[in-house]
């Protein structure tokens, strides 16, 4: 045989020993991958399931509820007691509904003061957001001995109880600018500073000065040249 034909062909079995030696190496490699995967993916699953099982974050899980339901049943309370609308009320129910709840807000109000109006239009507002606190309004006019009490001169009062003592009060537009076209959210805004009402949490509200408020949105009471007048 001729010695260079020999040794070609000794080069290709080595070359293709070498071959076969990689592919076999290449297969183990993937198996290996696929093992491995496997493996992560049942150690993963076991994971999840003793997260599932884990008691501390049922008990979370559990107080969370608990939670949730003791403020639902709060809420429900608070409106069985008057909170959550703007209720007018007679002179007779006055000391009932003021020491019945820990934080009142009344409006003693004129039916024929048209800032009284606009004082009750941002009030009907805030009432069903803030059920915490209970929101009425009384007419000066029938309830002529509790005026005299609180030395109401001007309209619209706004007089703030905590456990039914009268700790402040909003006289007039006075703290809001002094202008009729103040808005539901600055009302808002001082009453929140006052601590009668509490400040609602970040994405309770998206709309600013006070246009999520559907009595913002339509203007149904009109400036007038009247100004306010004394209730004496």
């Amino acid at each position: 045989m001729d010695p260079d034909s020999v040794k070609s062909t000794l080069s290709n079995l080595a070359f293709g020993n070498v071959m076969a030696a990689a592919a076999r190496d290449y297969r183990k490699d993937i198996l290996a991958q696929e093992k491995a995967q496997g493996s992560s993916s049942i150690n993963q699953e076991v994971d999840l399931d003793e997260l599932m099982d884990d008691p501390e974050l049922e008990k979370l899980h559990a107080d969370r509820i608990a939670a949730l339901k003791k403020e639902a049943e709060k809420r429900q309370e608070l409106k069985r007691h008057g909170h959550g609308e703007y209720r007018e009320i007679t002179e007779g129910d006055f000391l009932g509904e003021v020491t019945g709840s820990e934080k009142v807000i009344c409006h003693f109000y004129h039916k024929e003061f048209y800032r009284c109006k606009i004082m009750d239009k941002h009030l009907k507002s805030l009432a069903p957001r803030h059920v915490d606190t209970k929101f009425i309004k009384l007419d000066a006019e029938n309830a002529p001995f509790f005026v005299a009490k609180l030395a109401i001169k001007t309209l619209p009062c706004v007089i703030l109880f905590r456990k039914g003592i009268a700790e402040d009060r909003l006289v007039g537009f006075q703290d809001l600018g002094g202008k009729d076209d103040f808005t539901t959210r600055s009302l808002e805004a001082l009453l929140i500073k006052k601590a009668i009402i509490s400040e609602k949490k970040k994405g309770d509200e998206d709309d600013e000065d006070g246009d999520d408020y559907p009595e913002s949105r339509r203007r149904t009471v009109r400036s007038s040249g009247n100004a306010d007048s004394d209730s004496d």
